[in-house]
């Protein structure tokens, strides 16, 4: 038994054959001995990986190699021998390879160890248009192939959902001799029981779910016939089923259903190639669910990602992306000096009687849409909408020495901001508003909380509720800073100090007039 290894490289196909049990991938020396030599592809290691011949199969280690290995476009680093049939595609660097097993050299053949190329006669471009309809009215051999070949450009062009399954069903009767009806169930994990995804049948369905069962736990295919059968089951009878053949869909030791097909004609038989065709089919099929399952996985984690990050600044969110995507945005948090901004709407309560729900969204996202806007010019974060307030931050996540500055600029902008705003709604003769701010800093826990999949960020401690103070002592179209905030912004503003009355007692707060104008 030699082991022939197809090699396509820059529109040249090779053809090589090796008598060892092991042969060696990658950008060889003298010193490395023979093996598959892929010099001219530059990013191909210099030990790439390993090719093994055990009890009849083929079986590929990647070696470490800095651009990695894929079997059918899996990247197989780190995942130790992986198994390789004669239709999968292996990619080595910008290498394709197909492994095969041939039977012992003839002679005149290439000679044990050599990396003799075999002259090619005809090769067909992978993307021929008669690559899988030529031989669609040739042979059953011919048909599998025609189907193999066929498969992962129909899969790519059904997209998600039933109607892939259902195409794999109709090809698989198709070209398997004999097959006179046909059946794809995929497992329901959640309920342990089996969906009819897909199914060929003149009348209704036929399927075993007993037979079913036994391919889905046992992990194999199998031939079955009713001769000699003492009590089949209820459906065998009810289905006439004489002859069937059971798949399992499994990709890397996950089953997510079966396939079978069967016929009710005594005549008619199934042989031990069909069976193998009918478990690369479910290989196929399991390999295709995998990847969607990771996609929908991915779309939703990107929705989650881009909701959670919609709150901070550019820079931040640049930051946050890069440590989400590599599996580093975890809960967890810090105790640190921050500025709180609490803008609240005065009167809302009041107005929003007297408004038809509908516009008091509208009022809502009109403006909490532009003052959001500044809030992130100015770095902050915001930390939560309440109901008719906004709850900003500066210097969270990130360590940010202007942030008292920072806060102090993005309340004077918002105040601007919304009186453009109500300018364009009095215009329109829309309902206008007002806000209130308050600022206030010191040292609060800030970071994330929850579960991997709900992580939210948020800020807990006094800071935060004397902010909220501050706003409620606040006049229409006023921003208050609190005392700590003063002291370290006083040479930036115009302020005039006022006493205000809270739940704690009386407090010394700024009323901010207007922000100095540089030297």
């Amino acid at each position: 038994m030699s082991l022939r290894v197809t090699i396509h490289y820059k529109g040249t196909e090779t053809v090589c054959e090796f008598a060892p049990d092991s042969v060696l991938i990658g950008r060889l020396t003298r010193a490395d001995g023979p093996g598959l030599d892929l010099s001219d592809d530059a990013s191909v290691s210099r030990r790439h990986a390993l090719i093994e011949v055990k009890e009849g199969a083929c079986w590929l280690t990647d070696l470490g190699s800095s651009f990695g290995t894929t079997v059918n476009g899996l990247d197989i680093r780190s995942s130790g021998p992986q198994r390789v049939w004669p239709q999968d595609t292996v990619t080595v660097g910008e290498t394709m390879l197909r492994l095969g097993l041939v039977s012992d050299a003839q002679p005149g053949s290439p000679a044990e160890g050599d990396r003799a190329a075999v002259q090619i006669t005809r090769a067909i471009d992978t993307s021929h248009a008669h690559l899988a309809p030529a031989v669609a009215g040739g042979t059953p051999a011919e048909k599998r192939l025609a189907l193999l070949a066929e498969l992962p450009e129909q899969f790519g062009a059904q997209g998600h959902g039933d109607a892939l399954l259902q195409l794999i069903m109709n090809r698989v009767v198709d070209v398997i001799p004999n097959a006179r009806r046909g059946a794809l169930l995929l497992r329901d994990p959640q309920h342990d029981t089996l969906l009819l995804k897909g199914y060929v049948s003149p009348d209704e369905p036929a399927v075993s779910e007993t037979l079913a069962r036994r391919a889905l736990v046992e992990k194999r295919g199998f031939l079955w016939h009713a001769t000699g059968v003492a009590n089949p089951s209820q459906s065998v009878r009810q289905h006439q089923i004489l002859h069937g053949m059971y798949a399992p869909l499994e990709w890397r030791g996950e089953v997510f259903g079966v396939i079978c097909v069967d016929s009710p004609l005594a005549e008619d038989s199934f042989q031990e190639q069909d069976l193998e065709f009918l478990l690369t089919i479910g290989r196929y099929a399991a390999m295709t669910l995998t990847e969607q399952r990771q996609q929908r996985e991915l779309e939703e984690c990107g929705r989650l990602t881009e909701r959670l990050l919609a709150n901070f600044s550019t820079q931040v969110r640049t930051r946050l992306v890069e440590q989400a995507r590599q599996g580093k945005l975890r809960p967890g948090g810090a105790k640190s000096e921050v500025t709180v901004l609490f803008c609240d709407i005065c009167g809302f309560t009041r107005q929003a009687a007297q408004m038809d729900p509908q516009d008091i969204v509208e009022m809502l996202n009109h403006y909490f849409g532009a003052l959001v806007q500044v809030i992130l010019s100015q770095d902050g974060t915001i930390d939560k909408f309440i109901g008719d307030a906004v709850l900003a931050v500066f210097g969270s996540p990130d360590p940010d020495a202007r942030q008292h500055e920072k806060a102090l600029r993005a309340a004077v902008a918002i105040q601007a901001t919304v009186a453009d705003v109500s300018r364009a709604r009095t215009a329109r003769g829309d309902v206008t508003c007002q806000v209130s701010i308050g600022l206030h800093c010191g040292e609060v826990f800030h970071g994330f909380i929850g579960a991997m999949d709900r992580l939210e960020f948020t800020v807990i401690g006094d800071a935060v509720n004397r902010a909220c103070r501050y706003c409620d002592a606040c006049a229409p179209g006023e921003v208050l800073a609190s005392a700590d905030l003063f002291q370290r912004i006083f040479s930036l503003v115009k302020a005039e100090k006022v006493p205000i009355q809270t739940k704690e007692g009386e407090l010394v707060a700024y009323r901010i007039k207007s922000l100095k104008t540089a030297a």
